[in-house]
């Protein structure tokens, strides 16, 4: 199911921003995008989202600004040797061109003299992580909501392709009830013709082959079954729970028996009744692919 959240909030000298985008997907698969320092928070991630989520493409990023100044130190090896070389070539210097000492701004803007300290004390990285993950449970329940409002325009648009299949279903019951009794009217009608050809045939040979190709040609069980499918999605329907991946296996045995009702069926009507059922179904199974 589709979905976008945001959240962001600020601790410890950062302030952090997730956001999360939810696709379509036959099972749930996170990629996740996070800045140097939050990688160690991943399986924690993960585990938070599958305790949720069912099925979908989800990505997730994670952008963290620093909010408060870092802090810097001299690095006074650097200065030092720095200075001892200063003290060397002063003479050197000073012998064939006079020169101001140097001053303390230029020395400490020499490149290596000054240094941002990364290194922070571990209880302001955790302060910073436990932050982090409490955004994370917080954009998840703002993704779930914004799929929950999809899935509930979803329910309408299922449930209503649900009562056309339920439509179609029927009127291909009363196509098939009568087709027994026409398929065997048919058949005696052409063996009454070729008994003057094969007058030797025997009565209850000719009974048999005609029960085998009328039972052959009865879509009656196909029918029941495809109406206790029918039955099933909406009862599958009327959960609140993930029944996305139960409804995806329902519509491969819809389309079975829609399949086998149009191999089977000798009527005009029939099949394009038939037909009509393998077009819904697949409408159908498009839409069922968006939930959860």
């Amino acid at each position: 199911m589709t979905g976008f959240a945001r959240t962001e909030g600020a601790a410890d000298g950062v302030s952090w921003a997730w956001e999360v985008k939810s696709v379509n997907g036959k099972s749930l698969d996170l990629r996740l995008r996070l800045p140097p320092g939050f990688d160690g928070l991943e399986p924690q991630l993960r585990a938070a989202l599958a305790r949720r989520f069912r099925r979908g493409n989800i990505a997730a990023t994670l952008a963290v600004t620093r909010t408060a100044p870092p802090s810097i130190r001299i690095n006074r090896d650097m200065l030092a040797r720095i200075v001892a070389l200063l003290a060397e070539v002063s003479g050197e210097v000073t012998s064939t061109v006079r020169a101001d000492p140097p001053r303390l701004d230029g020395l400490l803007g020499l490149r290596g003299v000054i240094e941002t300290v990364e290194d922070e004390p571990e209880p302001v990285l955790e302060a910073r992580r436990g932050a982090v993950l409490d955004g994370w449970a917080q954009v998840l329940d703002r993704l779930a909501a914004a799929r929950a409002e999809e899935g509930a325009r979803l329910a309408a648009i299922l449930n209503e392709q649900l009562s056309h299949l339920a439509e179609l279903a029927a009127a291909a019951t009363g196509c098939a009830a009568a087709q027994p009794a026409a398929i065997r009217a048919r058949l005696e009608g052409l063996l009454a013709e070729l008994a003057g050809i094969a007058p030797t045939m025997q009565e209850e040979r000719v009974a048999q082959e005609v029960a085998m190709l009328v039972s052959r040609a009865d879509v009656r069980e196909e029918l029941d079954r495809l109406r206790a499918h029918l039955a099933q999605a909406g009862e599958l329907l009327g959960r609140s729970e993930a029944v996305g991946r139960q409804l995806d296996f329902l519509c491969q045995e819809l389309n079975r028996e829609a399949n086998t009702l149009c191999s089977k069926s000798s009527d005009i009507e029939l099949t394009r009744i038939g037909l009509a059922l393998k077009v819904a179904v697949e409408q159908f199974r498009e839409q069922v692919q968006n939930l959860e």
